[in-house]
């Protein structure tokens, strides 16, 4: 029996790797909300080809799954302390993200001459190749041996007991990070609770692997990680971007007190947000799967019309498609709430990979002028509140509103404290008061706001009609004179600027009084705090300034800005924000770092790049 000590971690970074078909995602995401129940914070990166199934053993097809767990987490990490991988090819695309101290548990049965070769290697042994130091522990583990002999007996063909090595492999870091089973075995039951055979097999192969790390004679200590010092009290749970953006807008619904319709199209990684709708009919969701994205934004702007809090889905390809409708929703001035979850780009580009890339097209993408309000998340858990406010802020002022999320953060998951509805700013859809009845005309509108008042067709003495033609400011009929088509044009931009007034206003993280500033918008958020966190340690005096509001910008942005002698703007595109905040604050110079790599930042690469400038 092992009695190797055991060792506390603050954090600790794992990444699991292998085949696009070796259940890398599903053995991530069970140790990382393992870890979530345990009372870990958790910040997760799934990274994996577009294939359905690629190419096996090449390192084109591999997938892997990134977990920081620990207290105060911002990112998944930028290098693994333990990296678990299931082939040569996942060692080959993974070879510098293990730290100096890291260990590496690798399938034994998969590293055969074949497989090396297959994955790029010349000789016999790819940690030599490979040039690992010699502090990074390795340790050899026959997984597809050993699970085939753990379900012995199974009545299983061969490929079906080697898929789940996988299991075997969760077992063993299990043990190695002092996981309880049972919690684990929970997880499994409800994963595989309509197929009992392969419940059972899962969960045997799982306690073998946990068994055999307790067995093992190695020089490795076990671990503990840190529980959170930071969270304050109330109920937790694990959540993806995608299904926290889905729960926004069904919340916003409810405060609303309107049916939610989702009228979409399945997109590459917008997907699961329809996927977790369409599974709520229970709480009065409505969901439509068109046929396109032209016919899934329309179906959401006729249930918008019909009085409903209308919503969409898409990634960058999408939105092209869908710019024409979007539009329509801005000339008609309907609510409309539509997501974009970004990916690498152009066209089909990188499905699976993240960018922020399609900011000037949300801005900008639609003919005429057509402004509209643009918003952005950080973070996975944060998606939540941010689809309830662009619900809120198309509701209250009739208007679309994109809410820019991305592959990263859709994918990715993080602890999220359950909020209470009642805790939610309330959410007032502006009607059409009863003193119109009777001379509403459909363009009927608050003056001082410039906001239109929405009436719900078949309301007696509110009938009227909408539509794509351009409309004479004062009855609402259909209208071709210049005048009155410059003071609409004017009057839907007013009423967006007008928003601004309603937003939070912005506040600078870090060292406030220091003369840079790091300038970050959406999902860098948890990077650049990292990255600022430790150029001030290093003392190097730096202010950060997030932002989740694009268009309009909070009030106070520009005289926040123009306090520092030195602004760099971060994002992972070619310089899309920093060249709208040129367009909006004169006389600055933006300075920039920008990544165009379909992965997140690094810290350290933040670090190095802001340190240069």
């Amino acid at each position: 029996m092992n009695e190797n000590k055991m060792e506390k971690l603050d954090s600790v970074v794992i990444r699991f790797s292998g085949d696009s078909g070796d259940g890398m995602q599903l053995t991530g995401t069970l140790f990382s909300s393992l870890s979530a129940i345990l009372g870990n914070e958790i910040a997760t990166f799934p990274d994996y080809p577009a294939e359905i199934r690629a190419p096996q053993g090449t390192v084109s097809g591999v997938s892997g799954f990134q977990v920081n767990v620990g207290s105060g987490i911002n990112t998944p990490g930028d290098h693994a302390d333990v990296l678990v991988v299931m082939n040569p090819a996942a060692l080959q695309v993974n070879k510098n993200i293990l730290k100096p101290l890291g260990v590496v548990i690798y399938d034994a049965d998969a590293f055969g001459k074949k497989d090396l070769e297959k994955a790029g290697f010349t000789t016999d042994n790819p940690f030599v190749e490979l040039g690992f130091k010699d502090t990074v522990q390795i340790i050899p583990v026959p997984l597809t041996s050993l699970t085939v002999k753990s379900l012995e007996g199974f009545g299983m063909d061969m490929k079906s007991m080697t898929r789940s090595k996988n299991m075997f492999a969760l077992g063993l870091i299990c043990w190695l990070f002092n996981r309880e089973l049972d919690k684990a075995q929970h997880f499994l039951a409800n994963k595989f609770a309509k197929k009992p055979d392969l419940l059972k097999a899962n969960a045997k192969v799982l306690e073998d692997g946990f068994n055999y790390g307790h067995n093992l004679h190695l020089n490795i200590s076990t671990f503990t990680v840190a529980k959170s010092d930071q969270l304050e009290k109330g109920k937790y749970t694990i959540i993806s971007g995608n299904k926290a953006t889905a729960f926004g807008l069904i919340a916003a619904a409810e405060k609303s007190g309107l049916q939610l319709f989702l009228g979409s199209y399945p997109i590459t990684p917008a997907t699961d947000i329809l996927h977790e709708l369409a599974a709520r009919r229970d709480l009065g969701v409505k969901t439509f799967q068109a046929e396109d994205e032209i016919g899934g934004i329309c179906t959401a702007l006729g249930a918008s019309y019909a009085g409903s809090l209308a919503a969409t889905s898409t990634s960058g390809p999408g939105l092209a498609l869908k710019s024409e409708a979007l539009g329509l929703a801005v000339i008609a001035e309907l609510p409309l709430v539509l997501i974009d979850v970004m990916r690498g780009g152009p066209s089909t580009g990188l499905p699976t990979k993240t960018e922020q890339t399609d900011l000037l097209q949300a801005l900008y993408g639609r003919n005429g002028e057509s402004p509209l309000v643009v918003m952005a998340a950080s973070s996975p858990d944060d998606c939540f509140y941010y689809a309830y406010m662009a619900s809120k802020i198309a509701l209250e002022n009739l208007t679309p509103v994109i809410l820019l999320t991305d592959a990263f953060i859709g994918n990715g998951a993080s602890l999220w404290k359950l909020p209470k509805l009642s805790d939610m700013p309330e959410i007032k859809p502006h009607y059409a008061p009863e003193s119109l009845k009777d001379n509403f005309n459909g363009l009927s509108r608050d003056e001082q706001t410039k906001i239109r008042y929405w009436a719900i067709p078949s309301t007696e003495g509110f009938e009227h009609r909408v539509g794509g033609l351009e409309r004479n400011y004062n009855t609402g009929v259909i209208s071709t004179e210049g005048a009155n088509h410059a003071k609409m044009v004017a009057t839907r931009a007013l009423k967006v600027q007008n928003i601004a007034k309603q937003l939070p206003l912005l506040e600078v993280e870090g060292d406030a009084s220091a003369d840079t500033l790091v300038i970050g918008w959406g999902s860098t958020r948890g990077h650049l705090q990292s990255a600022v966190a430790e150029l001030n340690k290093r003392g190097k005096r730096t202010a950060h300034l997030h932002f989740n509001y694009i268009n309009p910008l909070p009030s106070n942005a520009e005289e926040l800005i123009r306090r520092y002698k030195k602004v760099i703007v971060c994002e992972l595109n070619s310089g899309q924000f920093a060249g709208y905040l040129r367009s909006k604050i004169h006389g600055v110079d933006f300075l920039q770092v920008n990544k165009i790599e379909g992965q997140p930042f690094s810290i350290e690469e933040l670090v190095e790049h802001i340190e240069k400038l």
